[in-house]
Formats: C-alpha cells, sequence, structure tokens
C-alpha cells in the first residue's frame, strides 16, 4: 500500500456557545456534509471551539488590571486588561519585552499570553482562555464520541504556537485521548543499518500542524479528521507527555 494521510474539514459547526453539546454538533455537521468516521480516524478539535463549550471566555469589561499589568500596556500600546488576563492565566513570565509576553501558562505550556487569544470569539471586548484540562476535555469528548458510534478514536485539542528560532506558527496538541502523542524510534535500525539513539516524533504535534492546513485560522473550520495514520493507540497517554521537564531545558 502506498502510504497517506488524508485530512478531511468538517464544515457547517454553528458558532458554539457555552454548555453546548459539541460531540453533537461536530457528528451532525459531518453527517450534513455526507463525512462519515471511521474507526481509527483522529478527530482535530481546535482549542476555539472547546473554550467556547466550556465557557472559558472572559469579558473585558469585568477585568480590573494589575499596576504590573497597567505599566506594561502604557509601553506597549496594550489594552491594560488583556495583559491582566494574561498575568492570571500564568504561573511565570518567561519573557515581557518588546510588546511581546511569553508566560508559561498553568498547564506548563510556554507560549505567547499564555494561550489567551481575542481572535474568533463573538462580541467585543471578550477573550478567550486555554481549557482549564485540555487532556480532560478530550477525553470527554472522545468518551461522547465513541458512545455514539460504537467505535475507537482519538482525539487531539489544537492550539497555534509560535517558534523560538523559525517564523510563523504551527499548530500542536494542547489535549490528546487515545494516542500516544510520541512515536520512539531509539533502538531502531534505519534502511542504511544506522542505530538510531535519540530520534523521537511528536506525533500528536505532526496531526495538528497538518489539520491546521485545512482548518486555517478564519474559514470557521474548527473541526477535522486525520485518517490513515498507523498511531499507537493509549488510553493513559496526556499531552504533557509532550512537555520537556525542566531538568532537560537547555534554555530556560
Amino acid at each position: 500500500m502506498v502510504p497517506q494521510v488524508q485530512i478531511i474539514g468538517i464544515t457547517g459547526i454553528p458558532e458554539v456557545t457555552e454548555g453546548d453539546d459539541l460531540a453533537a454538533l461536530i457528528l451532525s455537521a459531518a453527517q450534513a456534509q455526507g463525512t462519515t468516521l471511521e474507526a481509527g480516524d483522529v478527530l482535530v478539535v481546535t482549542q476555539k471551539v472547546v473554550s467556547k463549550a466550556e465557557g472559558a471566555v472572559v469579558d473585558l469589561k469585568d477585568v480590573t488590571p494589575s499596576p504590573l499589568a497597567l505599566e506594561f500596556a502604557r509601553e506597549h500600546n496594550k489594552d491594560p486588561r488583556h495583559v491582566e488576563v494574561v498575568l492570571r492565566e500564568s504561573r511565570r513570565i518567561v519573557r515581557m519585552e518588546r510588546g511581546v509576553l511569553i508566560a508559561e501558562s498553568k498547564h506548563g505550556f510556554i507560549c505567547a499570553n499564555a494561550g489567551v487569544d481575542a481572535s474568533n470569539i463573538p462580541g467585543e471586548e471578550r477573550v478567550s482562555l486555554l481549557p482549564r484540562d485540555p487532556d480532560g476535555s478530550a477525553r470527554r469528548l472522545r468518551e461522547v464520541i465513541m458512545a455514539r458510534l460504537g467505535f475507537p478514536v482519538a482525539v487531539i485539542i489544537s492550539d497555534s504556537f509560535g517558534r523560538p528560532w523559525r517564523l510563523g506558527s504551527t499548530d500542536v496538541a494542547i489535549g490528546i485521548a487515545g494516542i500516544s502523542p510520541l512515536k520512539d524510534y531509539r533502538g531502531v535500525t534505519d534502511p542504511y543499518g544506522y542505530l538510531l539513539r535519540t530520534s523521537t516524533a511528536a506525533v500528536a504535534d505532526e496531526i495538528a500542524s497538518a489539520a491546521e492546513l485545512v482548518t486555517g485560522k478564519v474559514d470557521l473550520v474548527p473541526v477535522s479528521i486525520a485518517r490513515g495514520f498507523p498511531y499507537l493507540p493509549d488510553e493513559e497517554a496526556t499531552a504533557k507527555g509532550l512537555l520537556r521537564e525542566a531538568s532537560l531545558d537547555m534554555f530556560r
């Protein structure tokens, strides 16, 4: 067989609001466009719709900025209330300069603004937060979908992260369920006889990034299906397995 992976966008998902049955919306939209999920599919769901369904949206009118937020906002022409929300969602500030705020979120993700984002949120002066427990969100969504379908699928919750050494952002997995996030090649001999000693592929991130080619940023396609990738099923795996331990991080 010729190796191939297919990415299928799911269109027609309506605006998601707090309390919505996200699984029902996804399955209904897939059925309406004639797409049938299959056993072994990976459902890639963008963070924004998960946050909306879980009510992880903040109205900036209700936010009182701290002195630190006011100072940074004044120096860099930012909304101090937005900065304040970022500070509240941060475990620590990694870098705060040139108008950029890089933070370690409460989940352990190091990214711009601790994942706080104003894009693709209806209404003025509202921002979304990352889900409180992205792995738990993925697990719950997977359980409901599998109960309705009757066969196994995996779920990845994705978000866009920047990269320190390259321009542009790519989507990564911030929550997973049913799929091992890494493919370990250590101990494998390549076709030329070389023994691999350090190679480990971040397959959950690679699937999330591939899915973004279909979902886009402004195309109203918040969910896609990755089909054909022979991932390793794992009922216990979490996206935290993708985070490098501080003791192994040469750049902290």
